[in-house]
Formats: structure tokens, C-alpha cells, sequence
């Protein structure tokens, strides 16, 4: 066996239908004092719901909140926090809340309590995301992964299918790049082909019959996995042409993921042939690529760069700032083969196996 180190991180995880009212319980564990609650519009009804509950523990809340964390938009959250003197931050919605806690926790000593509305897997992560200048920073530290996470599916029962399903396929990438990125390993991979399976079967389930419990549920824990496979394994190339393009060109953030993951994987697939056969497994299918392009259309989520925003002018910048952004990849990135990928994205076009290996055969 190849060599290899795992980091365990640390973090309690409730799961429970009915779990948010158990978060004052969970903020008595951590002694949580002095309360900033962010939510996302989305989950304004719930943040209410919560406030009340906990009543004068919350000294400050946040409901601006935007995608891919704009600077000026973490620097006055980390403001509120400290001339509020805040002890512990509950966030309540997607990746956006979840984001802009992680932006106040990079910097402020505090306890974080997080709830997640979405299957975007980042309230288990160590990694953080800024936007600056139009430009998407990420880093990793341990002090902006919460403390505790409450999953509540009946939370999700309220996500429409054009937040389901992109959603979904954000924790999606997170199981596929995981079974080649730097940080892979035998205990993430394990993780990442049991998400892969939970995810793929739950998702189409969810869109037709969105009140089914046992769904939404199956779909949660497979977004926990994505998040644990992602905080352990680390990414490649799809979720850096996904920050970048985020932060350039502010495309929404799941649906980049939903019509980038099917190019990635075949762009890779010729260096990761094992991965890909892992996948294919969870998957029942021979020909990933094509599966993963598949559900997408199945489960109603883009599958084009055009569709969600980009502008066929800025392809080439775009990939411009992909192969500056990329340090390490299995498959070789090159200026012609990114810009390749990004028109089969823009277009929608259908990705397989063997279309890739017709375009790898030496001329």
C-alpha cells in the first residue's frame, strides 16, 4: 500500500429530524454567551425561529449575507462581531452563511455553532473562501471549522429542485475530486464512494417526491460525507476552475459546480483510471463523465456555462486564470485543453470516455 496520512478533525455532529431545537442544548455543551447569528435569506424563517428561542444570547445577527464572501462583506461581519463582543457565532442556511462565519472565525476567537440548509458539505471543513478584487482567495485553517453541526433534514423539506439539485452536485464534487486530490487516501476514498452512491440514488428520489424524509435524510449524510472527503483530500482542477470563474465572473456557486464536474472528470480521467472505476462503481455506470452529465439533466440542475451567466468573451481570460491558479493536477493542464474544456462547458455539450480518449490518442 502507497503511503499515506490521514488528519481525523475534530467536530460534534447531531443529526436528527426535529434537530434544531436542539441547538440551545448544543450552545450550553460549548457555553455560548454572547450569540452572532448569521442566516441567508433563505433561512430567514428558520433564523426567526431560532432567535426566539434563544432569545438575549443573541447580541447581533446578519441576514446580508452574499455568495462567495465579498471582503468588505467579512470585514464588516468581523466588526460586528468584535464591538459586539461576541463568544460564539451560529450560522443557519447554505454555504454563503456557513462561509461568512468561517471569514469571522479566521480572525476573531470564538465558538461556532453551524446548521446547514443546503448539501453544500463546508460546515465540516477547515477550508475558508474570500472574494477580493474579483478574485477568490481559499486558505485552510483549524479555526474556522465549527464546533458543533446540527443537521435538521426537515430544514432541506424547504429547497426548491433549482437549489436541490445544483446543491447536490457541489457535494457530488466533492466525493469525485476526492479520490484524486493531493490529500487521497484509503479512509476519505471509502467515504467518498458510499457519498457518491448516497447522492446519486437520494437526489433524483428528492426532486420527485420533495416531502420524502428518508430522501432528504440519505442525500444529508452524503453531503456530511462530501464535506469530511473534501477536509481530508483536498481538490484539483474542478474546484479551482469553479473558484475561479466564481470570483472573476460571479456565476452562482453550486450551479458552476453542476456544469463544471462532468469536464473535469473526463479531462482527468486518462491520469486517474482507478478513481474513475471507483466512481463507476457507485455510480452502476461504465462511461462516469456521461453519468455524472446525466443526473444533472435528471435531477433539473445546469449543465452550461451559458445557461447560469458566462459570457462566451471571457472564455479566454478565463482560462488564462485557470492554468495560473492550478499548481498540481493528475492530467497536465495546458492553456489549449483548458479552453477546450471550457467550451464543452459553455455549450452544454454531453462529456464520455471515449470522446476523451479519441481527443488523448496521439495524432
Amino acid at each position: 500500500m502507497q503511503p499515506f496520512t490521514y488528519d481525523a478533525l475534530a467536530g460534534r455532529v447531531v443529526f436528527a429530524e426535529g434537530g434544531l431545537a436542539r441547538v440551545p442544548e448544543e450552545l450550553g455543551r460549548i457555553k455560548a454567551r454572547r450569540i452572532l447569528l448569521i442566516a441567508d435569506p433563505s433561512a430567514r424563517t428558520w433564523a426567526d425561529s431560532l432567535a426566539k428561542a434563544l432569545g438575549s444570547l443573541v447580541v447581533a445577527r446578519i441576514d446580508d449575507v452574499r455568495p462567495h464572501v465579498p471582503i468588505d462583506r467579512a470585514e464588516a461581519a468581523r466588526s460586528i462581531a468584535r464591538s459586539h463582543d461576541v463568544d460564539t457565532l451560529v450560522t443557519i442556511g447554505g454555504g454563503s452563511s456557513t462561509g461568512l462565519g468561517k471569514a469571522v472565525a479566521l480572525e476573531c476567537p470564538v465558538g461556532f455553532l453551524a446548521v446547514p440548509t443546503t448539501y453544500a458539505g463546508s460546515e465540516v471543513t477547515p477550508i475558508w473562501g474570500l472574494t477580493r478584487e474579483n478574485r477568490k482567495e481559499t486558505g485552510r485553517d483549524p479555526r474556522v471549522q465549527p464546533n458543533v453541526v446540527i443537521y435538521d433534514p426537515v430544514l432541506t423539506l424547504s429547497l426548491p429542485p433549482a437549489i436541490t439539485g445544483p446543491s447536490g452536485m457541489n457535494a457530488l464534487a466533492h466525493c469525485a475530486e476526492g479520490l484524486y486530490a493531493e490529500g487521497a487516501s484509503p479512509i476519505p476514498s471509502l467515504m467518498a464512494e458510499e457519498g457518491i452512491r448516497a447522492l446519486s440514488v437520494g437526489l433524483p428520489q428528492v426532486i420527485a417526491r420533495p416531502a420524502d424524509l428518508d430522501a432528504r435524510s440519505n442525500v444529508l449524510v452524503g453531503a456530511y460525507l462530501a464535506g469530511s472527503v473534501f477536509a481530508a483530500a483536498g481538490s484539483a482542477i474542478h474546484h479551482k476552475i469553479c473558484h475561479v470563474l466564481g470570483g472573476a465572473y460571479d456565476l452562482p456557486h453550486a450551479e458552476m459546480h453542476s456544469v463544471i464536474l462532468p469536464h473535469a472528470l473526463a479531462f482527468n480521467a486518462p491520469a486517474v483510471p482507478g478513481a474513475i472505476a471507483r466512481m463507476g462503481r457507485a455510480l452502476g455506470a461504465r462511461d462516469v463523465p456521461a453519468a455524472v452529465f446525466d443526473l444533472a439533466v435528471r435531477i433539473g440542475a445546469p449543465t452550461s456555462l451559458a445557461a447560469i451567466g458566462m459570457d462566451a468573451d471571457d472564455l479566454d481570460e478565463a482560462a488564462r486564470l485557470i492554468v495560473e491558479a492550478i499548481p498540481r493536477n493528475p492530467q497536465p493542464v495546458t492553456f489549449p485543453t483548458i479552453r477546450a474544456l471550457l467550451d464543452d462547458a459553455f455549450e452544454g455539450r454531453r462529456p464520455s470516455l471515449d470522446r476523451t480518449a479519441k481527443r488523448t490518442v496521439p495524432a
